[in-house]
Formats: C-alpha cells, sequence, structure tokens
C-alpha cells in the first residue's frame, strides 16, 4: 500500500479487534482525558521512538479530535516506511459517540 486509506470508526473497531495499532494524535492533555482504549499517544516527542520500534506492516490506525490532522500523520507514516495505514474518519469524536464504552483515560498507552 502506497497511500493510506480513510475508514470509518466501525472498520477501524474491526482492525483493532485483530490487532491493529491505534495512534492518537491529539495533544497530550486532551489524550490523557479522553482516548479510545489501548491507543497509543503519538506526537513530535515520542514519534521518533514510536517509528523506530514499530512493526512497518502492522495495520496502524491514525486518530486526531475529527479526522483531518490525522490525514496528514497518516501520510506522514506512510512516507516512514509503513504500509498498512489508516485515518479514522470523524476522530476521537465520532468514535466516542459510537463507541462510549471503548475510552479509557490516563497517560498509559
Amino acid at each position: 500500500m502506497s497511500e493510506f486509506k480513510r475508514i470509518p470508526p466501525q472498520q477501524a473497531q474491526a482492525l483493532r479487534e485483530q490487532g491493529a495499532v491505534v495512534v492518537d494524535v491529539r495533544d497530550p492533555a486532551t489524550f490523557a482525558a479522553l482516548h479510545i482504549s489501548g491507543s497509543k499517544h503519538l506526537d513530535n516527542h515520542s514519534l521518533h521512538a514510536f517509528i523506530q520500534g514499530a512493526d512497518l506492516d502492522a495495520p496502524t490506525v491514525v486518530v486526531c479530535y475529527h479526522g483531518n490532522s490525522s490525514q496528514g500523520a497518516a501520510a506522514y507514516l506512510v512516507s516512514q516506511g509503513f504500509s498498512d495505514v489508516y485515518s479514522m474518519d470523524g476522530g476521537f469524536e465520532l468514535w466516542r459517540a459510537t463507541y462510549p464504552s471503548e475510552t479509557a483515560q490516563g497517560t498509559c498507552e
């Protein structure tokens, strides 16, 4: 795959259930307040380490607030060698409305 794909929350959930990595590119405080359970926070400080330790062939779903910033982040991951990248349309806000029980608080991944 040379480009990322845009997917709805339902497809992101299916990928997540199959072991996809979910990365959240929202700001740290917002991530800590509430995020998709099991997701990893990704920002300029953690990006390099994430890329170095990642399986570039593992499905990776990128999430932001509403589904716009995640597209740029997904494109960047593709440019860094990731082969199976998705940007979730609607972002965390749509995820929270669709899967309210699949959210968590705190800074841990």
